[in-house]
C-alpha cells in the first residue's frame, strides 16, 4: 500500500498526503486529543467552524518522478499528439517542475552543513536550468498558443528565482562558498534579465511588490488548469437538520399552545397577571428552543457524515473522485482499539485530561484511467492549527539556575503538545496506524515527532 506522509506546512498548519489509484477507495482518520487546558470544545470551536476556516483539501494528477532529474520533458512537444492538447501538456509539465522544484528546495533547506549544502544547491540549479532549457526548445509559432507558453515561462522562470533566492537567503553562512554563492545569484540574474529581455512584465508591475506577486498568482492558477480538479462542496443532511428544527419547533408550540390555552381559562379576562403569564410561556419557549433542537440534533448527526466534495477535471468537466469527510467530537469510548492502544502508551505525566476530535475522510475515484504519463492522483488535506491556540496563554517564563553563587535566568516560551493518531485504511482493508506528537507554542509549530507505527490486514 502507498505509505501516507504527515508533515509539517506552514509555521501554524501540517499536511496530510497520499496518493489513489484509478477506481480506488481509501480512508483516512485523524484523532486529535487537545489537553483541556488549549480551551477548545465544542462550545467555543464548533466543528462546521473548523472545517470552514481551517481545513483545505487538494486534488491534483500526481507522479512519483516528480523530483526535478526525473521531470519528463515529453508532454510540451508539439510533435507529441493533437495540437489541441498543447496548453494541457504544456500545464502538466509546468506543473511538475513547480511541484518538483519545491519539495527539493524544501529538503535542501533542511540541510545545516555548508559542505553539503552548497554542491546540493549547485545540482538543483543545474537540473532546473536544464528543464528551463527543454520547456523553451519547444516554443510554439502559433500566436494562440504562443501565449499559454509565454504565461508558463513567465511564471516558472519567476519561481525559479524566487526558489532559489530563499534557498540563498536561508543557506548556511561561510566564506569558503563564495563561488558557488556567486553561481547561484548568477543564475538567479540570468532568468531576472531573461524575463526582461521578453518583456513578460511591464515596468509599472515590476516596481511594485504586490502587483508582481499578484500576477503570479494568477499565472499559477493558470498553469494548475486541467491539472488540478476544481472542487465542489456539498453540505450534507441539510434538509434532515431542517426537518429537526420543524419538528421540534412543533412540539414547543404545541406545548405552548396548551399553556397559553389553560392560562386563558384561569383567567375570564385580560389583565396584568394573564399577560405576565404570556411573557413568561413564550420567553421559556425561545430560551429553551435552541438547546433543546442542539441537544437533539447532536444526537441524531453522531457518526453521519457532513460534507461531501466532489472533483472535476477542469478540462471536461468528468468526475474524478469523490470525498466524503465526518469531523465531530468523540468520547474515549467512542475510540477504535489500536487508536486507544497507542494513547496508552504515552507516559503517566503526559496522560492530561483532553478533548477528542475525529476527523474522517473516505475518497472514492470514480475514473478508471488518468491522463498519459500520470498513475496516481495525489491528495493533499490542510490542517491548519490556529484556532487551537488563540486560548493560550500569551509571555515567556523564566528559569533560574545557580553558578557558583551567582544566580542567572533564562527566558523560556510556554509550549503546548497535541497528539494526533493517523489511522489509514486501502482498498484492500490494509491499515496504517501511526502516532504523532505535535509540539507548538502560539506562533508555530516547534516540532512534529513520529511515533509508533503499526499496520495490519
Amino acid at each position: 500500500m502507498h505509505k501516507i506522509k504527515l508533515t509539517q506546512d506552514e509555521n501554524l498548519s501540517f499536511r496530510v498526503d497520499y496518493q489513489l489509484l484509478p477506481s480506488d477507495h481509501q480512508r483516512l482518520d485523524l484523532f486529535f486529543s487537545l489537553p483541556d487546558e488549549m480551551g477548545i470544545s465544542s462550545k467555543t470551536l464548533t466543528e462546521e467552524q473548523y472545517f470552514h476556516h481551517s481545513i483545505q483539501n487538494h486534488s491534483a494528477y500526481y507522479s512519483d518522478q516528480l523530483h526535478v532529474p526525473l521531470v519528463r520533458s515529453r508532454f510540451i512537444s508539439q510533435k507529441k499528439g493533437e495540437q489541441s492538447d498543447y496548453r494541457l501538456n504544456l500545464n502538466l509539465y509546468s506543473y511538475q517542475i513547480r511541484t518538483a522544484l519545491d519539495t527539493d528546495v524544501k529538503q535542501t533547506l533542511k540541510i545545516k552543513d555548508s559542505k553539503t549544502f552548497y554542491p546540493q544547491a549547485i545540482v538543483l540549479a543545474e537540473q532546473t536550468s536544464d528543464l528551463l532549457k527543454k520547456l523553451r526548445r519547444y516554443t510554439p509559432s502559433d500566436e494562440k498558443l504562443r501565449a499559454y507558453f509565454e504565461n508558463a515561462d513567465n511564471y516558472l522562470s519567476w519561481q525559479v528565482e524566487q526558489s532559489f533566492l530563499k534557498l540563498l537567503s536561508s543557506a548556511p553562512k561561510s566564506s569558503d562558498y563564495s563561488s558557488e554563492r556567486k553561481f547561484l545569484f548568477d543564475f538567479c540574474r540570468r532568468e531576472n534579465q531573461y524575463r526582461a529581455d521578453n518583456q513578460y512584465n511591464s515596468q509599472i508591475t515590476l516596481d511594485d511588490p504586490n502587483r508582481i506577486t499578484n500576477k503570479m498568482r494568477l499565472l499559477q492558477r493558470l498553469i494548475e488548469y486541467g491539472v488540478v480538479f476544481q472542487k465542489k462542496t456539498k453540505s450534507l443532511n441539510t434538509y434532515l437538520n431542517r426537518l429537526v428544527k420543524g419538528t421540534v419547533t412543533a412540539v414547543i408550540m404545541a406545548a405552548v399552545m396548551v399553556l397559553v390555552l389553560n392560562a386563558r381559562t384561569n383567567f375570564t379576562e385580560v389583565t396584568v397577571a394573564f399577560v405576565g403569564i404570556l411573557g413568561v410561556i413564550y420567553g421559556l419557549r425561545e430560551i429553551f428552543k435552541e438547546d433543546i433542537t442542539r441537544v437533539i440534533w447532536r444526537r441524531i448527526q453522531k457518526g453521519l457524515p457532513k460534507w461531501k466534495i466532489i472533483y472535476s477535471h477542469s478540462v471536461n468537466k468528468s468526475r474524478i473522485a469523490t470525498q466524503t469527510i465526518w469531523l465531530e467530537y468523540i468520547r474515549n469510548r467512542d475510540l477504535p482499539k489500536q487508536v486507544d492502544r497507542l494513547y496508552q502508551t504515552r507516559r503517566q505525566q503526559n496522560k492530561q485530561a483532553a478533548q477528542l476530535l475525529h476527523f474522517r475522510s473516505d475518497t472514492r475515484v470514480n475514473a478508471k484511467s488518468f491522463l498519459p504519463g500520470y498513475d496516481d492522483i495525489q491528495q493533499r488535506i490542510y490542517f491548519n492549527l490556529t484556532p487551537f491556540v488563540r486560548f493560550l496563554k500569551k509571555g515567556e517564563g523564566r528559569l533560574y539556575s545557580l553558578e557558583n553563587n551567582k544566580i542567572t535566568k533564562q527566558a523560556v516560551e510556554r509550549r503546548y503538545q497535541i497528539n494526533v493518531v493517523l489511522m489509514h485504511t486501502d482498498k484492500q482493508k490494509h491499515q496504517q496506524v501511526q502516532r504523532f506528537k505535535i509540539t507548538l507554542n502560539r506562533s508555530t509549530i516547534i516540532n512534529i515527532e513520529a511515533l509508533e507505527v503499526r499496520e495490519a490486514d
